[in-house]
């Protein structure tokens, strides 16, 4: 009589994991198939383009395994098509590379297109099923985030007011974010906007004029944080913004934006212009150890009072009150400099763009003759010698 693995999982209890095999030698996927076939279910492919068709139109499948040298679209084709899908459930599929082990100029191109994790041809049981565990994991994980997000985004509550999802829709959705980020080791941040004085604007001219200023900035703000956040009214002239996946220099970077755009945007009203400035707090769960969304908006309410205190129209962090000035000296001034980039403001970069340029220009040399491609250098020494 046959008995099953006590470690295999049976298939009366719903479908196994679906792997993805797409590799033109036969053999090899015999090979692999032999490997997992007891702990996950699978589809084969011989090309690249097969591969491609099959991830598009089957949404069981979990992981691929690709080689890398196939006919029609090889390997590294068909890892840039995936990462570049409009579809996040195949943009983000973990993506295992059959590579040789002498071959590392392909396993590094290959990585730099986004591959998940590589394996060798004859690699053994134990490990491959480890490997191919752990991509599962990641998978599951993240269509479990996928539908999270979606959920909350078709049954958000809307309050009526502020037309913002509920703060007590933002504090049940952000202690999922955080479960989530717990499990996938992931950051999470807040943010406290408090607006200075708001009192005052209510005195100076009325209650219905101080709603209409909280509305005008539910809408500013609304625009400009990412799909992924949540952004509720959390008292009056403050907001809360729970931003999954953001780190604290993301999220100061953020901030500054929004704080530099209200600085210096005026609201009109009748005639009369109404300046604000805000005082933004941030917390974070990993720089600030923090559990659960009413310990992260406490933190970031608790620095943003400080930060109305001494003045307003500023931000603050773990690490005290954010730098004003954007640049510094030396490589840090590149960095930040793609960070206000990939965050959407290129704007904050346009003036100290000559002094960059300058910077890199002997890497750019430098590149020029490695890889023996042709850039106009002397156009921007010409360029940059105009501008000093």
């Amino acid at each position: 009589m046959n008995v099953a693995s006590p470690t295999a999982p049976s298939r009366e209890v719903g479908p196994l994991p679906r792997v993805l095999i797409v590799d033109d030698s036969r053999m090899v996927r015999a090979s692999l198939i032999r490997h997992i076939r007891e702990r996950y279910d699978f589809r084969e492919e011989a090309d690249g383009e097969a591969g491609w068709q099959a991830l598009v139109v089957d949404h069981s499948i979990h992981v691929v395994i690709s080689d890398l040298s196939m006919p029609r679209l090889d390997g590294f084709e068909l890892l840039q098509r995936i990462r570049a899908s409009n579809l996040p459930r195949v943009r983000d599929v973990p993506v295992i590379i059959i590579s040789g082990d002498e071959d590392d100029e392909a396993r590094a191109k290959a990585k730099t297109l986004g591959a998940s994790d590589f394996i060798t041809k004859g690699i053994g049981t134990v490990e491959l099923l480890a490997r191919i565990e752990s991509a599962v994991r990641f998978s599951n994980q993240a269509r479990e985030l996928a539908a999270s997000r979606a959920a909350a985004a078709s049954k958000a509550p809307v309050d009526e007011q502020s037309g913002l999802p509920t703060p007590q829709f933002l504090h049940m959705h952000g202690d999922q974010v955080l479960s989530a980020a717990k499990r996938h080791d992931h950051e999470t941040s807040a943010l406290l906007v408090s607006i200075d004085n708001f009192a005052r604007v209510e005195r100076l001219f009325s209650r219905m004029v101080a709603d209409l200023v909280m509305r005008k900035l539910a809408k500013m703000m609304a625009l400009r944080v990412r799909k992924e956040d949540v952004l509720a009214q959390v008292g009056d002239g403050q907001f809360a913004i729970i931003a999954p996946n953001m780190d604290m220099p993301a999220a100061g970077v953020f901030a500054e934006r929004l704080r530099t755009l209200i600085a210096n945007t005026g609201m009109q009203y009748r005639g009369e212009v109404i300046r604000l400035s805000l005082s933004i707090g941030l917390a974070n769960n990993r720089a600030d150890n923090c559990h659960t969304v009413s310990q992260l908006i406490g933190l970031a309410a608790q620095r943003a009072s400080a930060c109305a205190e001494e003045g307003g129209n500023r931000t603050a962090s773990s690490g005290g009150e954010a730098e004003r000035r954007v640049w510094s000296s030396g490589l840090a001034s590149i960095e930040r400099a793609l960070l206000l980039i990939s965050a959407g403001d290129p704007d904050a970069v346009r003036p100290i763009l000559p002094e960059l340029m300058r910077r890199v220009l002997p890497l750019l040399q430098m590149a020029a003759t490695e890889f023996q491609i042709a850039m106009p250098l002397e156009a921007i020494e010409r360029a940059l010698a105009g501008k000093e």
